[in-house]
């Protein structure tokens, strides 16, 4: 039986389902399995418990009511409902949609979809830390623009956005504001109303939820087509019988989140700054990607000159630990990551880069493993990289 060590720190691209979760799901695959869209005692059980996960989600984020979170099937199609909904029921306004360049691909690929059907997109550049450039957000608005889409935390390089002082500026144009806050709901704490956000993305995995289920906050009062037809399931909006026991896992997701967010985080914090220094400190040519504390508790993204990611994510998974060279999202493409080079990364720099994102059962003792491995990993490739200077590979 194998001895090796197994240290999962890849929790951005999927989170273990937290056991509390787990045991609320239960019995609604078991036991209370009516459709709540029945009216008999077993489909107004459904209809309750239903209910009761939407109000937890809604206190998670501040929403002025529960009825403004409408269930999906994720984060993507959170994203999508949004854009196109925003975009398509709102034409009469304009067709101006703004984003940024460091965003999900499926905001990128939403708002790139649209331009085929008529409307404008904008991809608002960054600074070297990720933070978007309000000076070309202010540029780039005009009486047309109908929705702007900035993304909460960036998933990669872990940047959280001023929230505020992007809603203040959008407002100032009457556009609506979608926030993707896939990477940090349930990390940072999210207030919908004192922020000014408008429409919401969140994701049940990110709270250790399930998967495959996640919701969107659409504020009163504002208008969305809905992308899916039917039996008029969530106030019309997103037809389909609802999955019942994923979203009461959600919900117990949410209310675990916002009962532990500050304890956690700052342990998170620790672990982070912890992970950051045993990585940069003792390796040459070695840079942390993104801003240095204006980041989301969980996220560690580092690149190291004249080496490839995917080598040093072979060899650390070869040692038992699981970390990512970016977004899961975009594995399967040998490009580099668009967020990378929107932070002015060149791309050789970009396909050096390596991410670690802790969790829940992350210790200590595991951020000390991985630091210790890394030093000899680094120096190993490099000494094999026709890149690496000859004077550090003496």
């Amino acid at each position: 039986m194998s001895t090796l060590k197994r240290v999962y720190m890849d929790h951005a691209a999927g989170k273990p389902v937290d056991s509390r979760v787990a045991e609320a799901m239960l019995p609604y695959m078991k036991t209370f399995y009516g459709n709540p869209s029945s009216l008999h005692q077993f489909g107004q059980e459904a209809r309750k418990a239903l209910e009761d996960a939407r109000t937890k989600i809604a206190e998670l984020v501040n929403a002025e009511r529960k009825e403004s979170i409408i269930f999906t099937s994720g984060a993507t199609e959170s994203n999508n409902m949004a854009i196109k909904g925003v975009a398509n029921r709102n034409k009469d306004r304009g067709t101006r949609i703004i984003t940024s360049s460091i965003e999900h691909m499926s905001v990128v690929n939403t708002c790139k979809f649209l331009t085929t059907k008529g409307f404008e997109a904008v991809f608002l550049p960054v600074d070297n830390y990720g933070f978007v450039k309000l000076e070309s957000l202010e540029k780039e608005l005009t009486d047309k623009t109908v929705l702007v889409s900035i993304v909460y935390a960036n998933g990669e390089i872990g940047t959280i956005q001023p929230m505020k002082e992007i809603s203040k500026i959008v407002h100032s144009k009457n556009a609506y504001l979608h926030v993707d806050a896939t990477a940090a709901c349930g990390q940072v704490p999210i207030d919908i109303k004192e922020e000014g956000i408008d429409l919401l993305t969140i994701s049940s995995n990110g709270t250790y939820g399930p998967k495959g289920i996640g919701a969107l906050y659409i504020k009163e009062g504002i208008r969305v087509e809905p992308l899916l037809h039917g039996g008029g399931q969530e106030r019309g909006l997103r037809s389909g019988t609802e999955n019942l026991p994923s979203i009461v896992g959600f919900g117990k997701a949410a209310e675990i989140a916002k009962n532990e967010m500050q304890p956690e985080g700052e342990r998170l914090i620790r672990l982070r700054d912890r992970l950051i220094d045993g990585l940069l400190k003792p390796i040459p040519y070695s840079f942390l990607n993104g801003h240095p504390t204006r980041r989301l508790p969980d996220n560690v993204s580092v690149r190291y000159s004249f080496i490839e990611g995917e080598s040093m994510l072979l060899s650390l998974d070869m040692m038992g630990v699981a970390a990512s060279s970016g977004s899961a999202c975009t594995a399967k493409t040998l490009e580099p990551s668009h967020v990378l080079l929107a932070i002015g990364l060149k791309h050789e720099e970009a396909h050096g880069s390596l991410m670690f994102t802790l969790g829940r059962q992350n210790t200590e003792e595991e951020v000390d493993y991985v630091v210790s491995l890394m030093p000899s990993i680094v120096k190993r490739l490099r000494a094999i990289s026709p890149l690496t200077p000859k004077e550090l590979n003496k």
